[in-house]
């Protein structure tokens, strides 16, 4: 068996299968199109003769039974949906051998430029293979690379049977990238000691401290009045809306921020003179800070209703929280990670995620859930590629945790 050929086969099938989902959605899962590639994976693995469960949630579930006693149960987690910032529909995989280190041209017409001008990790990358897509749509690696990966893996081991190992839980969610992956996530019935997401980014990455998040959503009732006579009778909601963001900390905004840093950041603002809304996220590592944020922008909008006397509504809910306080209290999936890297060749990376993953909602659904890399990059926009030869380190890297 050919790791590398299987691993990129799978990826650049599996990424021709559009599953967006969608964040106005109030479905489960937000899109009908996730089930197609839930389908996809469950005729494939019972291929493999695996037993599957595909539930109406679109959350597929199976298992790799131990052919050793006394071993931890261990789980793998990935999702199908992709993110929707650009579109997922459409994919045309390319294939790129040999990098040279220059610019790609993505689409073909200059349209596109792949560059490592804008992306300098592009120069590490030098002799390897990587896979974009034509500039047009999101690849998908995130996290299509690490469902390829995942069975890749577990295909390997199939067809190893000396290779010994406990039972191997394997997982697929819908909707993580709208937050809401883990949400009906079966830990019981999932079986595992532990389990891993494959879902981060460069080689190397073990990742176990997320953003605590939220997300609010402010609704701002203006007053419209014909502009002619408005003197003192309009009430513009658009107006209000910038007042309150030009009263938020500049230094907590995204652009502005690295590391641990956390942030407050508008995502959407629509609306007009009747009415406005503003989308926001809020993100820290640090939970009092967390705090702090959330209350800043409840004490903003209670002052911009007091001073302009008019209607503002805040809808504000916690979506995820850092999964470290979890981990650390049992670091033996992390330093399982470590020295399964060590022992294929890859140098581990202990390094936090300025996001989260649905391992931190699982760690806090009582499964200890750390993130491990796919070899994927610039995931969410037009200029995301996967080096397959990172792909390939990771198929073994899985193997090497699972294998006793």
């Amino acid at each position: 068996m050919n790791i590398e050929e299987k691993v990129v086969e799978r990826l650049i099938r599996y990424a021709k299968v559009y599953t967006t989902s969608d964040p106005e959605s109030e479905s489960v899962p937000s899109t009908a199109r996730q089930m197609d590639l839930a389908k996809l994976l469950k005729q494939e693995m019972e291929e493999m003769g695996l037993s599957v469960t595909l539930t109406d949630q679109c959350y597929l579930y199976s298992k790799v039974p131990a052919n050793k006693d006394g071993l931890p149960a261990i789980g793998l987690v990935a999702h199908m949906d992709t993110a929707p910032d650009l579109t997922g529909e459409n994919v045309n995989p390319q294939i790129h051998e040999n990098y040279d280190g220059g610019d790609i041209d993505l689409a073909g017409d200059g349209t596109y430029i792949l560059s490592p001008k804008d992306f300098p990790e592009l120069k590490e990358k030098v002799g390897k293979t990587l896979i974009t897509t034509d500039g047009t749509t999101l690849l998908g690696s995130d996290d299509k690379s690490g469902i390829a990966e995942i069975l890749t893996a577990v295909e390997y081991l199939l067809a190893h049977p000396e290779i010994e190992h406990g039972d191997i839980c394997i997982g697929f969610t819908p909707d993580e990238e709208i937050g809401r992956g883990a949400d009906f996530f079966d830990v019981e019935g999932f079986g595992a000691d532990f389990a891993y997401t494959i879902d981060g980014g460069a080689i190397g990455e073990i990742e176990y401290e997320n953003f605590n998040a939220a997300g609010a959503k402010i609704t701002i009732k203006g007053r419209n009045v014909h502009p002619g006579s408005a003197k003192l009778k309009m009430k513009n909601a658009l107006i209000y809306a910038f007042e309150l963001f030009s009263m938020l900390p500049v230094f907590d905004r995204p652009e502005h921020t690295e590391g641990r840093e956390g942030f407050i950041h508008l995502n959407d603002l629509n609306g007009n003179v009747e009415e406005a809304e503003m989308i926001f996220i809020i993100r820290d590592h640090d939970r009092e800070k967390f705090e702090a944020k959330k209350e800043l922008l409840k004490a903003t909008c209670e002052f911009m209703r007091k001073k302009h006397q008019i209607e503002i509504d805040l809808d504000m809910s916690d979506s995820y929280y850092n999964m470290r306080e979890v981990i650390e209290k049992d670091m033996a999936p992390v330093d399982l990670a470590v020295k399964a890297m060590e022992s294929v060749g890859v140098e581990p990376k202990i390094s936090i995620i300025r996001g989260g993953t649905d391992g931190a909602q699982i760690s806090y659904k009582g499964l200890p859930c750390p993130n491990l890399f796919t070899g994927g990059y610039n995931f969410h926009g037009r200029y995301e590629y996967a080096v397959i030869e990172e792909m390939t380190k990771a198929v073994e890297t899985i193997i090497a945790i699972l294998r006793r």
